[in-house]
């Protein structure tokens, strides 16, 4: 995975393997490894990804390749009156009510995160609101986030809540089914808050990108308007600047470019920028669990709730079935879709007649 520059720095390797460690943005294998299967392998998701398994496993349905996934409703959404004022969110700020709200009514007993050391993205443990908000914005970065989840096992404490992009919740859903089988297994995650995702960046590329351009310790916020715009809004302490896409996107690590999922669709609610409204966003209510986080959310007075026009919902299936599409062939091209895991080389596992179905979409 490494050697085939798949990994995406999502930490689902990093604290349950001395081997492996993340630095300023990569993962990085710090010794040779004999075992024949570990955990770092089994819950990557870019060693092999068994999409009918875990949508199986976490929503008793099977995996049909539909653009959005299994979801129940969808709505727009922004945080309430309780969180209004209270920190600088980006879009509307719901990621941040929902998981403030349940640290809050004890639904989780601590979230993982992802915050900021510079321009870097770092793990976080949070258990208040006050650390939740000082992780809200996008970071637009691969991020090891999935290592505070590793970390809280040795805890000893249940009902975390996990926010991530596509890939940490792919990992997080594979981890949580104990693939090897592991004795005196013990599933911690209460919740998961999933990220709307098309690609992110590598770290240290794109910091030496920002870095010939301004300050990159000065970073304050980072912002993708909604096209016709193609580039790329970096604000800092001082100044604001636009880098094109066209050089963003060399910054992409190549893993991005087989993840077929733009909405998080193993998490039990998905939130995203909603096109045309840029206070609010989009979310995607898909488990049981999830409808009654936010159901009490709103009656909290810590999340609002509006409908999300059909136009908009249409243009997210598109956005979002694109996404699947180009995923699909690029795993096909490079040999890395329903190849048998015997082999020993990375695969996503979708049956055939599913595939055929996305690619003819």
């Amino acid at each position: 995975m490494l050697q085939k520059g798949l990994c995406v720095d999502c930490g689902a390797c990093v604290g349950i393997c001395p081997y492996f460690k993340s630095h300023a943005g990569k993962i990085a294998m710090l010794f040779s490894c004999n075992l024949p299967q570990g955990r770092c392998h089994a819950h990557c998701p870019k060693v092999e990804l068994d999409l009918e398994r875990i949508t199986q496993a976490t929503f008793g349905k099977p995996y049909d390749g539909s653009p959005l996934g299994h979801y129940s409703e969808i709505k727009k959404a922004r945080a309430g009156a309780r969180l209004q004022g209270r920190g600088r969110f980006q879009n509307g700020g719901s990621v941040t009510a929902l998981i403030a709200f349940a640290l809050k009514s004890e639904t989780i007993a601590a979230a993982a995160l992802t915050g900021s050391l510079g321009l870097t993205p770092v793990p976080v443990l949070a258990t208040s609101e006050a650390e939740v908000i000082a992780c809200a914005g996008t970071k637009y970065m691969a991020a090891p986030s999935v290592a505070s989840v590793n970390d809280y096992l040795r805890s000893g404490i249940g009902n975390l809540g996990v926010v991530g992009t596509p890939c940490q919740i792919a990992a997080v859903a594979q981890a949580r089914l104990n693939p090897l089988n592991k004795p005196g297994f013990r599933d911690v995650v209460a919740l998961t808050i999933g990220l709307f995702c098309t690609w992110a960046v590598d770290t240290r590329s794109f910091g030496a990108l920002v870095g010939d351009k301004t300050d990159a310790c000065a970073v304050t916020a980072m912002d993708v308007p909604p096209p016709p715009a193609s580039v790329m809004e970096i604000t800092t302490t001082s100044a604001s600047y636009a880098i094109p896409l066209d050089e963003i996107r060399k910054t992409i690590p190549g893993g991005c470019a087989i993840c077929p999922d733009m909405t998080a669709e193993l998490a039990d609610v998905s939130v995203g920028a909603m096109e045309g409204e840029p206070t609010w966003n989009t979310l995607i209510i898909r488990s049981a669990r999830g409808a009654a986080l936010v159901e009490q959310a709103v009656r909290g007075g810590y999340l609002e709730l509006a409908d999300l026009p059909l136009a908009s919902q249409e243009n997210l299936a598109r956005g979002a079935a694109g996404k699947k599409k180009r995923a699909l062939l690029k795993a096909r091209e490079d040999r890395l879709l329903n190849v048998d895991p015997a082999s020993g080389r990375s695969a996503m596992l979708i049956d055939d007649s599913v595939v055929q179905r996305i690619l003819a979409g």
